[in-house]
């Protein structure tokens, strides 16, 4: 796995159980995954020569972020390495004008876009529209939040453009709230999808999963899962694929972001879900057969853990855990640091209000906002 950071250690954990030799290639032996990983190579995702070094004896090369050079892993292909997901399906990921472009193509519904060029032009694409605010981002490089800025005028736009990337407008959508519909899908073509859920956001960053999403009509939710598993199968994603969703206030989802890994919407399958996604991202990228994706509970909630003010969480851990025995709180190794994503708690129940506020209750306390 190309990435030393959470995912790649809950994708490791995931694979003991199976039996699987797992080797990484990470920044520093200080990251998230390095710390338990048996087999760490330290070096730069970015240097081809390091990638293919790292990628020798491999059976399958797989990854926990979309950053690795589209080229180098065209180069890897070449030299005959399995990677999955392929540089034809992750540039969809790593390039956000790709994205549109290749979703536009196949029909899938999303927000009115396009390249601009300069702060003039995005004046006129919301011109052309129904005016500002609207939506710019840079094409590759961003996350959560960043790299994505909400201008309400021409001159507000200058600041994307600093970094000397092509960017992309879109309209600013007035959705009633933000869906993920999670897949998985193996190289012969079994798929599954997983209950969509809803997202909340708190700074652009994601604060709480429900699973499933409250309220959405059978209908719409399927939907969303075939949208999923037609944009997988049309890509030719391997792996997990998580597609974010806007629902729109008129009872429609529009596609918002692809990430080709495991995603933070479906963290709530390591306690919520028969196998959770980290398990099936394995499987898919083995061509294993995929594992039964459905809940095992009515509900189940995710909340991150952000570092807060102090950082030692041992006593908060006392608390939470002598609390509620049902809590399973995953913690990443990395220090403290405020607002930086440090874990997250699952609880799981019958009572969603109920599930939600435990949820929120021991995640709040591990960081420090709630002291009793």
């Amino acid at each position: 796995m190309v990435g030393g950071g959470q995912l790649a250690r809950m994708t490791h954990e995931a694979g003991i159980p199976l039996g699987i030799r797992f080797k990484l290639l990470s920044d520093t032996p200080q990251d998230s995954a390095a710390q338990v990983a048996g087999e760490v190579v330290v070096g730069d995702y970015r240097d081809l020569e390091t990638l293919r070094a790292f990628a020798r004896g491999c059976d399958v090369i797989t990854f926990d972020h979309e950053h690795v050079p589209t080229e180098h892993l065209r180069a890897l292909e070449a030299d005959g390495i399995p990677v999955r997901p392929g540089p034809d399906a992750l540039v969809h990921a790593q390039d956000k004008g790709v994205m549109r472009a290749r979703l536009t193509e196949i029909g899938a519904p999303c927000p009115r876009h396009r390249i601009v060029a300069d702060p003039a032009d995005v004046a006129a694409f919301a011109e052309e529209g129904d005016g500002f605010p609207v939506v710019l981002k840079t094409v590759r490089g961003g996350y959560d939040g960043k790299g994505v800025w909400v201008v309400r005028s021409e001159a507000d736009a200058a600041e994307p453009f600093r970094a000397g990337v092509p960017v992309l407008a879109e309209e600013m959508v007035p959705f009633r709230r933000e869906l993920a519909a999670n897949i998985v899908r193996s190289p012969h073509g079994q798929a599954v999808a997983y209950p969509v859920v809803e997202s909340r956001q708190v700074d652009g960053v994601c604060d709480t999963v429900i699973a499933p999403a409250p309220e959405l009509s059978e209908e719409l939710s399927g939907q969303a899962q075939e949208l999923a598993l037609r944009i997988a199968d049309e890509l030719g994603v391997v792996g997990h694929l998580a597609v974010e969703l806007f629902e729109t206030e008129d009872g429609r989802v529009l596609v918002n972001e692809l990430a080709m890994r495991p995603h933070n919407s479906g963290h709530w399958t390591m306690d919520g879900a028969v196998t959770s996604q980290f398990a099936n991202h394995v499987r898919a990228v083995l061509d294993l057969p995929l594992g039964d994706p459905r809940p095992r509970a009515p509900w189940t909630v995710m909340c991150n853990v952000l570092g807060g003010d102090y950082p030692d969480m041992y006593a908060a851990y006392l608390h939470c855990m002598a609390r509620d025995p049902q809590l399973k709180i995953h913690m990443y190794g990395k220090d403290v640091k405020p607002g930086r994503k440090v874990g997250h708690v699952n609880t799981y129940g019958d009572d969603l209000d109920a599930v939600l506020e435990r949820a929120r209750h021991a995640a709040g306390y591990l960081r420090g906002t709630i002291t009793e």
